[in-house]
């Protein structure tokens, strides 16, 4: 397929086969929008009573499918994963992602922030449209089937009437990765494959600040704008909001990998915290002075710096009594912030961890099971939210669609080919 064509307008040469594509999230549905397009048989199964139950929670703030940065620069936000997951993104890049929604009726726009939305802000206009597609086009969908097994006699479900065992001539896994389980990902698929599964960790997640219970029930809900993270040379700015269980925000996620990775060498590691990224000390340090010397200390720094309550208790923490302008300029602009976990796995909006890359070969086939493929948020790599990761899940899955056909065409010259 050349880059921008979408997945109904591949050519079809290989005879029809039966396959089976477990679990019905936008890797799924791509995946088997691509191999009906090619005329095969698809079964799509999903454990839960609907399909796509992750792709309408990520809806729920608006629908963001993509990124309009150059895509030179879009690949490195996969890290150490980018060498292997670029010829599936650059196959199925942003703007076809784009074009394919606006084809399925739904235009697109794109943020000041460079993230791309449908003009809905909606997954659920999108999900009809495209199940509506697949419904003409023969996929046939099968809910609350949960997957248990592969074994030579076939896939192996679990259904409300029982054991139900399917014998496809390939198979692709999207089965996602281990956060909101109640959603339908909850990595329980791990197991089948030992040895060739890098332990799931939480990914773009919240943290557990190391704050009193009081400090932190009394600053429930309140929300820090505008502030800019530090760690190890690497910036982010944000909003953080203080919840019952921690700290969450895009500065925290977009940092996570690091962050959790420092606490697993030494329990618990310290961030710098810039509450006002905009200023500079001097210009913090005059807006200081410029206050009258008879107000109290939580008043100078409302009126100077418009700090809410959180941001005063913060700073107060941090200096001493008496603090000068200078000293109050220079903790505002690097304010410890220690964290000593992450927010459960459970509630992380992705997870790092998986399959192997090198569990499989390049057309995401399992080496140790041939005619049975992997693609989505269930490989090991994770990337920052803001399109990247929709993206690699639209992308890997219809490249993995794409290794099925060869896979299939490779086996049908070799039968003919056999005297």
């Amino acid at each position: 397929m050349e880059p921008g064509m979408t997945p109904a307008h591949s050519p079809t040469h290989n005879p029809a086969q039966t396959i089976d594509i477990i679990g019905a999230g936008p890797t799924g549905l791509m995946a088997a929008e691509q191999l009906s397009a090619s005329g095969h048989h698809v079964h799509l199964y999903d454990a839960m009573p609907s399909v796509g139950r992750k792709f309408l929670m990520a809806g729920r703030s608006g629908l963001n499918l993509t990124h309009a940065e150059p895509l030179d620069h879009f690949l490195t936000r996969y890290g150490t994963a980018q060498s292997w997951l670029e010829p599936a993104i650059r196959a199925f890049p942003p703007e076809a992602l784009r074009a394919w929604a606006e084809e399925l009726g739904q235009p697109c726009f794109t943020g000041s922030s460079g993230r791309v939305f449908p003009k809905t802000l909606k997954a659920s206009p999108l999900l009809r449209a495209w199940l509506n597609r697949l419904t003409a086009s023969g996929v046939s969908l099968h809910t609350r089937h949960r997957f248990t097994q592969c074994s030579a006699a076939g896939n192996h479900f679990s259904t409300p009437n029982g054991e139900h065992i399917s014998q496809p001539a390939a198979t692709l896994l999207a089965l996602g990765g281990a956060s909101w389980s109640r959603l339908g990902s909850d990595g329980a698929w791990s197991h089948l494959f030992p040895g060739t599964v890098t332990p799931f960790a939480p990914s773009n997640c919240g943290f557990v600040p190391a704050w009193s219970p009081e400090f932190q029930t009394r600053h429930d809900g309140t929300i820090l704008h505008g502030i800019a993270l530090t760690i190890e040379g690497h910036t982010r700015r944000g909003d953080l909001t203080v919840t019952q269980r921690g700290l969450e925000g895009s500065a925290l996620y977009a940092l996570s990998p690091i962050l959790r990775e420092q606490l697993a060498q030494h329990g618990q590691v310290t961030t710098t915290l810039d509450l006002r990224p905009t200023l500079t000390i001097t210009q913090i340090e005059e807006r200081l002075n410029a206050q009258r010397p008879r107000e109290s200390l939580s008043n100078r720094l409302r009126k100077a710096l418009s700090l809410d309550t959180l941001g005063r208790d913060l700073l107060r923490d941090a200096t001493p009594k008496g603090a000068t302008p200078t000293e109050l300029a220079r903790a505002i602009k690097a304010l410890p912030l220690t964290l000593k976990a992450t927010d459960t796995l459970d509630r992380a909006i992705s997870t790092a961890g998986g399959l192997k890359h090198s569990a499989m070969n390049e057309h995401y086939m399992l080496h140790t099971h041939p005619g049975l493929f992997a693609a989505g948020e269930m490989l090991d790599w994770e990337a920052p939210t803001g399109g990247y990761l929709l993206q690699a899940c639209f992308s890997t899955g219809l490249a993995a669609a794409k290794g099925i056909t060869h896979w299939l065409e490779s086996q049908d010259s070799a039968i003919r080919l056999t005297p």
